[in-house]
This record gives structure tokens, sequence and C-alpha cells, in this order.
């Protein structure tokens, strides 16, 4: 609320003026809770001992003075040592007739500052799943919330297309594919090679229950298994840029990266720069040497180079082996600062599960000793696995649920359900498709965005679907509801501003001008949970000023003007939260 700073300068200067108390900063102003009247509310207990008072007699005098000294102040009351205020109607229809650029309500002015979102980040040898679903949506929505928050921001990813799990599948193709390709198969590229990878898993295991069988421990079974040592040998092979071994590598990736491309489609997610492990995994080594020299990292009597974190309580870090060759966090150094002289960029976010913690804390913790200041903006977005009622997932033995399946599943239920309710009658067939898509997408983005990123979420396809309650489609139809009833008052001729107000528009006229505020708090947290919360009780607060009074019809063309006016911009409101979350919201159903 723009009253606010107004009311704590006045506040400080009244505790000065009556008590000769100088604050240090303004008092802190909170919003009154909704069991008392009034919208702000000032703790008086602090300045009890300057005003050597009662707490009702220090808050009955601090109400008198900021209600002569804020003319927006119309009236207050005390209870114990609270004083709530309340502001006057008029202030809160000032308040919403000054909001005019609808469509970019609550977006800030755009900085000169890049910030890179990574997300997604798969791996090539199986298709997305529901994991990476809450991975993709994640980093899309912060990245959508960091940039209304007026940063400019460049979302990446780096795709894992090499090593032992891409050769697994490359080896099953050859040896048990036939010939396979997407035109023979009918299959999305990341489905026809996720395909072999479960292959492969299925002929291991018959292979290594086989050695057991003969006496061999698994670990011993496993070095024997002559198709480990194939993918390991085709492994060393395209590490040598053998020809053969690389044309089927190349030809294999393809496939995936038309399939993700596919599903990002659906998705609606999209990303400015690819990096691939491939072209990255060498990267970093010189970073380790030239630290080395300078004493940023030691060296062990086997020839290894390691980091001290001891300070840091992270213990030591393995930089590079006793044979010379990187490990995954030699990788991640020299990727980090390649983006840097790719972007200069202020800040970096990592969509990356909370099972990596330790990871980033230490890769954070190794670029400040390397000296690079942008390292002390870099954060971690941890978040927690996603279940299903039917348990964990295993991509090896074929049991993901896949993300394409799942978008699919979704739209289905969002059509049986809007067909049941009766939500796509007069609609013309494209419109009912384009609708099943919008509302099946809104409740799974919805219903993943909703929740806590760092919070593990129990994922309910059927529940997420419900046109009542905290979900998608329940925002979705209140959207429509409103776009409705503004169709109809294109027919009305009305005008003025009313005198006063209902309670329940007073309510709605508060939080809509709270919503620049939560954008900068959510990209502030980088959590979309705090839009997802913020919109769903502003359409709660709506729809119980639908149920109360009559938008259009009330006696008072000053008062249907007004309401008009509001249900504009809460419909606007939903909109641009809800694109914040990668969601669309649909204009009827």
């Amino acid at each position: 609320m723009s009253l606010v700073p107004t009311i704590a300068q006045k506040a400080a200067q009244g505790l000065k003026e009556l008590y000769g108390f100088t604050a240090d900063g303004n008092p802190d102003l909170q919003p009154t809770r909704k069991e008392f009247e009034g919208d702000v509310t000032l703790v008086v207990f602090p300045y009890l001992r300057a005003s050597r008072k009662k707490p009702e007699d220090t808050a009955q005098e601090l109400g008198e003075y900021l209600q002569k000294a804020v003319p927006e102040i119309a009236s207050f009351n005390v209870v114990k040592g609270f004083l709530n205020l309340a502001i006057a109607d008029g202030y809160w229809i000032e308040q919403i007739e000054a909001i005019e650029d609808l469509a970019n309500f609550g977006r800030a002015p755009r900085q000169d500052e890049t910030i890179l979102v990574e997300y997604s980040s798969p791996n090539t040898n199986k298709p997305l799943h529901l994991g990476h679903i809450r991975n993709i949506l994640l980093g899309f929505s912060v990245a959508q919330i960091l940039e209304a928050a007026g940063k400019t921001v460049k979302k990446v990813q780096i795709v894992n297309d090499r090593g032992i799990h891409i050769c697994k599948s490359m080896l099953a193709w050859q040896k048990f594919g036939k010939g396979e390709t997407l035109e023979s198969s009918g299959l999305k590229g990341d489905h026809l090679v996720g395909k072999y990878y479960v292959e492969f898993d299925k002929a291991f295991k018959k292979e290594l229950a086989e050695l057991q069988q003969k006496g061999l421990t698994e670990e011993e079974a496993t070095e024997q298994s002559v198709l480990m040592q194939e993918a390991r040998k085709m492994l060393q092979k395209w590490e040598a840029n053998d020809p053969e071994t690389v044309a089927l590598w190349k030809k294999m990736n393809g496939w995936v990266y038309e399939g993700f491309a596919k599903t990002y489609q659906k998705l609606g997610v999209d990303f400015d720069q690819n990096y691939y492990e491939s072209e990255t995994y060498l990267l970093g080594k010189k970073v380790v040497e030239e630290g080395l020299a300078q004493g940023v990292f030691f060296q062990k009597e086997d020839g290894s180079v390691w980091c001290d974190l001891e300070d840091e309580k992270l213990g030591e870090k393995l930089l590079l082996r006793k044979d010379g060759t990187s490990v995954y966090m030699t990788q991640d150094i020299g990727t980090a600062i390649q983006r840097y002289e790719d972007f200069g960029m202020a800040g970096m976010v990592y969509t990356v599960g909370n099972e990596q913690d330790h990871h980033f804390k230490v890769l954070f913790a190794i670029l400040k000793k390397l000296g690079y200041t942008w390292a002390e903006r870099l954060y971690h977005l941890s978040y927690g696995m996603v279940d299903l009622p039917s348990g964990k997932m295993k991509s090896r033995e074929g049991t993901v649920v896949d993300a394409d399946d799942l978008v699919q599943e979704m739209e289905s239920t969002a059509q049986k359900i809007s067909e049941e309710l009766g939500k796509t009658e007069g609609m013309l067939e494209d419109e009912k498709q384009r609708l099943y898509h919008q509302v099946g997408l809104g409740a799974l983005k919805y219903y993943i965005l909703r929740v806590d990123p760092r919070k593990r979420m129990l994922f309910n396809p059927e529940e997420s679907v419900d046109f009542q309650g905290d979900t998608g489609p329940f925002i979705q139809y209140t959207h429509a509801r409103i776009k409705s009833l503004l169709r109809k008052a294109k027919d009305f001729d009305f005008g003025g501003t009313p005198k006063t107000l209902h309670p329940q528009e007073r309510e709605l006229c508060k939080q809509l001008v709270q919503y620049p505020q939560k954008v900068m708090e959510a990209a502030e947290q980088f959590s979309p949970a705090t839009v997802a919360s913020f919109v769903y009780d502003l359409v709660k607060s709506y729809n119980a000023l639908y149920q109360q009074v009559p938008i259009l019809a009330d006696e008072d063309p000053a008062v249907v003007a007004f309401r008009v006016k509001l249900s504009e911009r809460v419909a606007a409101v939903i909109k641009n939260g809800m694109a914040l979350l990668g969601i669309e919201v649909p204009e009827r159903m």
C-alpha cells in the first residue's frame, strides 16, 4: 500500500512531538488482522517507556495525532496496545482508478541487470518425466517473475548429452534395434531412445542374474558383464572421436532433441541458450590449474588437486584426479565462468533438486575463493521430489510418469470434467480443444507451483482439475466469469464515483494494490508459490463479492461503474499473475 510509508513517517513525527522519542527509522506497520476493523496496525508497546502511559492511552493519543496528520485516515480503534487505522473509502477508489495500464500492472521498470535462470537440463537417454516437469515449471516461472521485477532474464539449460548412460541407449539400439527409426517406429525421438535405455537395463539384469548364479557377487558380475564392457568401450571410442560412434551419437541425440522440443512447446516454455556437456566437460580444467598455481587450491602426493573448504565447513573437494582428468565440479566451475563471459550476468539461479544441495554450496564457495564477485549472487533453487499416489518412479525400469503422457492425461481429464459441468456449451470444436489444453495445463502447472519449492509434494492429477478450491481451473473459471460480466457491461450506460464502498469491495481494493509488492516478494524469494497464493486469495475475495452484491444491478450507476472497473482490474491481475506461472486464462468457459 503506497500510503503506508506516509503513515509510518507521520507516526515517527508523532512519537517525537508527543513523547520526545526519536525512532531509529520509521515504525513498522502491519496489515490489520481480519478479525479487527482497520487496514493498517501500529504496535505501540515499543514506545511505552517514552510515553510513560498505558498501552491503550498511548495508542489513543497516537491515533488522534495520525487522524489529523494524514487526511486519508478515516477512523481508528484501539485494542490493547494495537492501534488499528482505517483508510478512507475515497483513497481506495482513487488507487483503483489510478491503475490504467492493466497489461503491465505489477511490472517494474527494466533495470540494467542480467540474471540467468537454469532449468530442465535433462539427460539425452530418456524422455522428460514428472520430476523434470516440476523443475521446468519452477525455472520458467521464476524467470517470468524476475523479468516482471525488472530484471533482464536469460533462460539457459545444460544438456547432459555424453557419458555411459548415453552409450547404454546407443549400444542397445545397435544390438536390438534392427535399424528402427522415427519413421518406422512412429515414436517421438526421446521415447525411441528411452525405449533402448530400458532395453539395455533388461538385458544387463538378465546377464547379471546368469553370472550371479555361477557364484559371482553383484560387483564381480558387473565387472565381467559383456554388455557393460561394451558400453564402456563405446564411451572410450566417443572420447577418442571415433567417426562411426560419433555419427551414431549425433543421430540418436538428434532424435532426442526433436522430441524434447515438442514437449517444451506443449508446456509453453523456451530457452535463450543451450549448453551441451559434450562441449563443456573439459571447461574448468585450466581454471583449476591456474588456481593451483596461485595457491587457491592444493595438490596431494598422488598428484590430485583439491580445494580446502574446511573454514566453510564443507570439507575438501576433489577438482582434478591424480591422472589429471576433471570431475563434475570442475566442469560446473568452467561452465559458470563461460556463462559470465557470454552474458556478463549479475547473478544466476540454478533450478536443481535438493539432493544436490551440498554440490552447490561447494560450487559457490569455490567460485568465491577464485575471486568472482558475481558468485555472491548465485542461488540454488532447491526443490523436493514429486511423488504420485502409486509411489516413486524409476527411469531404468520404464516406470516413470512420462511428461507427454501426463500432459495428454491432463487435457483428457480437463475435457471430461469440462463437458460434465457444461463449460463448453456453444463453443466451436477448435475453441473446445484450446480450452481443454488451457485447463489441463493450467491445472498441472498451478498444482505444482502453488507448493513451496523446498517441500516434497504429492501430485494427484484428478484433484488438480477440480473446478472448486485452490486449483488452476477454479481461478481460470473465475477469470472467464469476469470477462463474461464485462462483455455484458458494454451495453450499460453509467458513470460517476461512489461515495462509499461495500466491505468486500474494500477488501478487494486492498488486495489489488498489493500485487506489485507481491511480485517483488516472489522475485526476492524465488517463489512462484507466493504469486499462486496471492492470485487464489484475490479470486476468493472476488467470488465473495460476486455472491454478496449484484455487480450490474445496483440502483446507483456510480456504484455499478466502480464495480465494473474493479472487476476489470481483478481480471487483469488474475491474467498477469497466472502468466507469471506460465498459465493462460480463457476468455470464456
